[in-house]
């Protein structure tokens, strides 16, 4: 009785200066039906009597928290005869960017090719003894995190090889109503930003195939969710979120990952899994004091020095309002104000281009900052690309 009255203070007190916690912390059951969960229910036409294989990790479960791997090798009317990992391995434990080998999977003795080593397209021998391809993997709805551009390099592996590529539909974590940032350049295409996508493009897995395969063509399957709604986000549906990659263990992690993950190459860093930003030479209370008056939707930003290093931690009080790429541009243009740290410059080759402008899809954000614009016209000038894309997107969209 003790121990409930002291989280009850706790949950009153954490009303009382703003914050709210994510519907899912409030024991919300599932009101979603995932692709996964209607694959060998509704949809086996598309696996039955074929060899499959499985583009998946440690995320890949149905909303009963069961393995898609487990339920696909054990499904008798097909065979699963290989496994497809993106960056982090097919158990989500590999570090960013680290390689990841190729080897015999355990217990089914299939292989489980690596799509983050020697190659991140299947190549054509790892498909020689595969009839259809399916893909399940939860994203956290930002363009420069990887697995969606595994999605596009497998798609592209399928329509090379004349395989039919089915994917299980999920949510985007960060809902379907909210995108932004500066929409990607062709000549910044990359494995941290495959297609002309803003930061933030508010669509689900399906749908981002959908829109990948306008220019690969690729016999696409898109299995929808039930009960998915646009305005959801992760914490509406009810799931259980699964930790995606080391530095995303809670959906804090995944709404803050596009507010504070954008100084690559720069002095201006994240941590606490993407729940802090800050840098050296950097005021923490004038930096919170800036960004608070901007007025950002649903977040407030809490001075905190980490060492040397002033920052801030993101207090997020209204989940569906809260814009992380909106709020990353915001937190580099007042962080430079600050101290002017140097912004990376790319060179005029491929080659020579720099990841802060790969993340960014362009070298116009570094140039504007470089200008002392604000962050106010940096999101002007980025406004009619972004609306462009938000009006494209229209005809790939599942859900209403």
């Amino acid at each position: 009785m003790k121990g409930r009255k002291v989280v009850l203070l706790l949950l009153v007190m954490l009303l009382a200066i703003g914050i709210s916690l994510p519907v899912a912390a409030q024991g919300q059951k599932p009101v979603v039906k995932l692709g996964d969960d209607l694959l060998l229910s509704k949809y086996s036409r598309l696996i039955d009597g074929k060899r499959i294989g499985f583009v998946t990790n440690q995320t890949g479960v149905n909303s009963f928290e069961q393995s898609m791997i487990q339920l696909l090798a054990a499904y008798p009317k097909a065979k699963l005869t290989a496994l497809y990992g993106p960056e982090h391995g097919i158990d989500g434990k590999a570090s960013a960017g680290a390689t990841v080998k190729t080897y015999m999977h355990p217990t089914l003795h299939i292989p489980v090719y690596s799509l983050y080593g020697d190659t991140r397209m299947p190549t054509v021998s790892m498909l020689k003894n595969v009839d259809v391809l399916v893909f399940d993997i939860q994203d956290i709805g930002a363009r420069s995190y990887t697995f969606m551009s595994t999605l596009n390099y497998v798609m592209q592996a399928a329509r090379r090889d004349n395989k039919p590529i089915v994917v299980l539909d999920r949510p985007n974590p960060l809902g379907g109503v909210i995108a932004d940032g500066p929409v990607l350049e062709d000549r910044f295409k990359t494995f941290v930003g495959v297609d002309n996508l803003p930061m933030t493009h508010g669509m689900t897995p399906g749908e981002l195939a959908q829109f990948f395969n306008r220019k690969i063509g690729a016999s696409l399957t898109v299995i929808p969710m039930q009960g998915y709604k646009r305005t959801m986000i992760f914490q509406d549906t009810g799931l259980k979120w699964v930790q995606s990659s080391p530095f995303i263990p809670d959906l804090a992690s995944v709404f803050g990952y596009s507010a504070t993950g954008l100084g690559e190459g720069t002095t201006i860093y994240q941590a606490d899994a993407f729940k802090w930003v800050g840098g050296r030479g950097i005021n923490s209370q004038r930096f919170a004091s800036l960004l608070n008056a901007a007025h950002l939707p649903g977040v407030r930003f809490v001075p905190y020095s980490r060492g040397s290093a002033g920052g801030v931690k993101l207090a997020i009080t209204d989940w569906h309002a809260f814009n992380p790429a909106k709020t990353g541009i915001y937190v580099l243009a007042y962080a430079h104000s600050l101290n002017h740290f140097s912004v990376p410059t790319s060179g005029k080759t491929q080659a020579s281009i720099v990841m802060f402008d790969k993340i960014m899809g362009t070298d116009k954000i570094g140039s504007y900052l470089k200008q002392g614009l604000t962050a106010q016209q940096i999101e002007a000038k980025y406004a009619a690309g972004l609306n462009k894309f938000k009006q494209d997107r229209r005809k790939y969209l599942i859900y209403q």
